[in-house]
């Protein structure tokens, strides 16, 4: 979500709304996101079920979220469906607007550090925050995993990348996974000890995308643990195979037998 605010959602458009007031023939609902204008729900737009009281599905105060099915921009009417929103689509909706309220509550936090209202922190830092990735969430999501790298170059202030990076780094989880097995080497040199080291220093340090951690560790000669963590499984599985390749080839030059066995997920 961007820091734009409309001021009418288009057809089609997911909207999140509380419920108002519920009637007979539908209910009123304000739209969260457009400053609390207000839609009409129809009674036949509630559900694909029939229903004798609109009150078994409605109730006043509840949060849902509901597909734009009509604008009147002259007249300032916005009607809204309930039924047409799928399971899918409900779900991202939600997953969205979670994010971005958690971002806004991320930025007022740095608003309250750096001395200043939020509005302003959101036109200026929050402006080129979007500018630059899209959207505050996935902004936030950069400088918690990379710092002050991933905003070095939008002028902020010491201060501000400061406040920015700490809030970024306690409120926003980064999901991350892990894969791991156990690489087999044994060679019957007598530098056998620095062949091995050789191989696994050339392992880890592998090219490889700067979100992907490397760990490589004995668990008894010759066995020696593998663990690569990062953001996604095709990274991990496109290093884990340039970093086998290199073992392989490595292993070869120096006569030494070698031989993986992935743990299972």
């Amino acid at each position: 979500m961007s820091l734009e605010m409309k001021d009418f959602p288009e057809k089609g458009e997911l909207v999140i709304g509380t419920i108002e007031n519920i009637f007979e023939y539908g209910a009123y609902i304000k739209l969260d996101e457009y400053g609390n204008l207000r839609a009409y729900l129809p009674r036949n737009e509630v559900s694909t079920k029939w229903i004798k009281n609109i009150r078994e599905v409605l109730k006043e105060g509840q949060k849902a979220v509901f597909k734009v099915i009509r604008v009147n921009k002259e007249k300032g009417h916005v009607d809204v469906s309930l039924k047409r929103v799928s399971e899918g689509e409900r779900r991202k909706k939600l997953l969205e607007w979670k994010k971005h309220q958690k971002s806004l509550k991320t930025l007022e936090i740095v608003a309250s550090k750096l001395n200043r209202p939020l509005d302003g922190v959101l036109n200026t830092i929050g402006r080129k925050l979007t500018e630059k990735f899209g959207d505050l969430y996935m902004a936030l999501e950069e400088i918690a995993r990379f710092g002050k790298e991933a905003i070095k170059d939008l002028g902020f202030s010491e201060e501000e990348i400061k406040a920015l990076v700490e809030e970024a780094k306690r409120h926003i989880e980064i999901k991350k996974v892990k894969i791991s097995g156990t690489i087999f080497l044994l060679t019957t040199r007598g530098n056998g000890v620095n062949v091995i080291k050789d191989v696994l220093v050339s392992a880890k340090n592998v090219d490889k995308p700067r979100e992907v951690s490397i760990r490589i560790y004995t668990v008894g000669s010759p066995r020696y643990k593998i663990e690569l963590v990062g953001l996604n499984y095709k990274d991990l599985e496109k290093t884990l195979s340039n970093i086998l390749n290199l073992v392989k080839s490595k292993a070869q030059q120096y006569g030494a037998l070698m031989r993986f066995v992935r743990d299972k997920k």
